[in-house]
């Protein structure tokens, strides 16, 4: 009798548990067919364009015109280059930073007369780019298909080929977009923009969204494309192009991290009986020190200065070893710093030496960033000092458009040969003396494209790399050097000893990654790459973004010595971790801005992202739908 009656209880219990489950509701707000996901996607979507109207994140767009060669396939022929501060509490609008005159402006293609009517590129419909639709986008206006499941690097999507309804309009996206799957919000998009004219045109271009916060996916990277884009009855357009967007949580950043991190203290000690009175060297040492944080502090509030981090590291280290090599013994310490830019550009701050983003990108090695450095670490040894007015903090308040004309930090060319002489020093006694065939190749191979991309190694703050250091002097005159023997060639290089193996320069992006809430630059990390076909190499060229999407997790709370202000330095070898770029993959109108107009443009049609008009009298601006 015992046993029946726990036979019976287990029977009911089972059952009541199966009933519970079978009852169990799913989350309300979990959709539970495809066509409740695509509600779901659609209001996602829309709920984003009004949230990205409280952000003006900074866009960069680079963009390289194209010509046919018969062994590389396609080289550039002519760039251009656009910083701006977006504006979208009014539509789709940049403010620029690189010319206080250019809001709303057209730019030219920089290929001097190569055209009769020259392209111009409208920076605004860049921008368009990481916006699907933002007047319609809706099961009304377009078709979804589900097409299958993908992994963008972490992230599980859901994929849908997305195309206009009948009659939906002009300027509606037609192409690809992912999903992921837990929020159901759209990471990438890819296709076009529908309703290019015979004075108008919209560009193909991939965007990307990054996971900057929970549940928030941020436009972080935007490439474009096109080949074989007539206009002008004869003329052929070829071109690449890269933006980027950073800066959307900028004034935020160090008051979360400072309120959110663990402070661990140590106990105080006490120098009252020691010597801290400044000797009047001292103080003029502490004056220019403060003159040099003025500065960085105000480039890295306004995003034009990566935070400390990793990268910054990297190059200490290798400042570490040129000192030591060299006996020196400089005070204060020499700091590096990163701007975000992809200009390529370095020069220094008193003793804070600073080099762009894009320089950092693109140097093959350990040897050839050692070089680069060296030249800077020059001006610091013979006291080429900056100005000191910096230290008082008037001088910094100036407005954002304003950066570049107010700072300035290009030296003479008589210090520029000074430092040259004395880098040419420093590397001779470096451990680098044996490894600068490749900084030697760098620079002739970014003196052999100086006239394709004049707008990429233009400086906006400092000294083109060009003028930074003639290493013929320093370099060992061997031709066949292995690059793969500098410890920062062994994950960027092929390791083969043939001299076509050797690379000269990485294309755009071969380097660092940026974070886009945080600006945070963090070095790639990637598989080694294998044989690399010449037409691969690609040096100083824009490549597509293909970022390894992740979701955001918050690694703020880590414990902090409070009295600990030395960072650690890492390995300088870590700065080689290259290998194939992964780079990473623009806001409010009535329809989508198409990339490029004609001068004939009469201003009926969406604002367009480039033009094509008289290179000597600037055509009108079309008008805003």
């Amino acid at each position: 009798m015992r046993k029946l009656a726990t036979a019976i209880l287990a029977l009911v219990a089972s059952g009541l548990g199966i009933s519970a489950a079978a009852a169990a509701p799913k989350p309300p707000d979990q959709p539970r067919t495809m066509d409740e996901v695509i509600d779901k996607v659609v209001l996602n979507e829309n709920h984003l364009d009004h949230e990205l109207r409280k952000f003006s994140p900074l866009v960069e767009t680079y963009i390289q015109n194209l010509r046919p060669d018969p062994n590389l396939g396609f080289v550039p022929a002519g760039d251009k280059y656009f910083l701006g501060r977006a504006d979208f509490s009014k539509g789709v609008n940049l403010v620029s930073l690189t010319d206080a005159d250019t809001k709303g402006k057209k730019f030219f293609s920089g290929i001097g007369n190569f055209f009769s009517f020259a392209m111009q590129y409208l920076p605004d419909g860049f921008l368009q780019m990481i916006f699907i639709d933002t007047n319609g986008f809706d099961k009304n206006h377009y078709k979804f298909d589900y097409v299958r499941r993908e992994f963008l690097g972490e992230v599980r999507c859901l994929v849908f080929d997305v195309t206009p309804q009948k009659n939906a309009g002009k300027g509606r996206f037609l192409g690809r977009i992912w999903v992921e799957d837990q929020d159901f919000n759209i990471v990438r998009f890819n296709g076009a923009y529908g309703g290019s004219g015979h004075t108008s045109w919209y560009f193909h271009f991939d965007s990307w969204r990054t996971n900057a916060q929970p549940g928030l996916w941020l436009p972080s990277f935007v490439y474009s494309e096109e080949k074989d884009l007539h206009y002008a009855l004869t003329k052929k357009l070829d071109f690449k192009a890269q933006t980027r967007l950073w800066g959307y949580n900028l004034g935020h950043a160090a008051e979360e991290q400072e309120l959110s991190k663990i402070l661990v203290e140590t106990p105080v000690q006490d120098e009252s009986k020691t010597a801290n009175d400044l000797t009047p060297v001292q103080a003029q040492r502490s004056w220019d020190r403060q003159a040099e944080d003025n500065v960085a502090d105000r480039l890295q509030r306004i995003g034009l200065m990566a935070p400390r981090g990793e990268v910054d590291k990297v190059l200490d280290t290798v400042v570490n070893n040129l000192e030591v090599t060299n006996n020196l013994d400089i005070e204060p310490e020499v700091r590096c710093r990163v701007l975000m830019t992809t200009t390529l550009e370095s020069f220094t701050l008193g003793h804070t030496i600073v080099l762009s983003r894009g320089i950092v990108d693109v140097l093959p090695d350990e040897a050839s960033l050692a070089t680069v450095i060296a030249h800077e670490l020059g001006h610091v040894v013979l006291g080429h000092r900056m100005d000191t007015t910096y230290a008082f903090f008037d001088q910094l308040l100036v407005d954002d458009k304003e950066t570049f004309r107010h700072f300035g930090f290009a030296r003479t060319p008589a210090e520029e040969d000074a430092a040259n002489a004395k880098a040419v020093e420093l590397l001779n006694n470096s451990p680098y003396k044996n490894q600068l065939a490749n900084a030697k190749l760098f620079l002739a191979a970014l003196e052999a494209r100086q006239k394709e991309i004049p707008n990429l190694i233009s400086a906006h703050l400092g000294d083109r790399v060009l003028t930074v250091v003639d290493v013929k002097a320093a370099a060992p005159n061997t031709t066949g050097a292995n690059p793969a023997e500098t410890p920062a060639a062994t994950s960027a290089t092929p390791a083969a000893p043939q001299k076509n193996s050797m690379i000269a320069a990485l294309p755009i992006g071969g380097r660092v990654k940026l974070d886009v809430w945080f600006d945070r630059l963090e070095l790639i990390k990637s598989k080694p790459i294998g044989t690399v076909a010449e037409r691969e190499k690609m040096p100083f060229e824009v490549t597509p973004f293909m970022p390894y999407l992740t979701r955001y997790t918050d690694n703020t709370l880590r414990p902090t010595n409070a009295s600990s202000a030395a960072e650690t330095k890492t390995p300088a070898a870590a700065a080689a971790n290259t290998g194939d770029p992964k780079p990473a993959t623009a806001a409010n109108a009535n329809d989508s801005k198409p990339q490029a107009t004609t001068a004939a443009e009469n201003g009926s049609d969406p604002k367009p992202t480039a033009t094509a008009g008289s290179s000597d009298p600037k055509p009108a601006d079309p008008a805003k739908p």
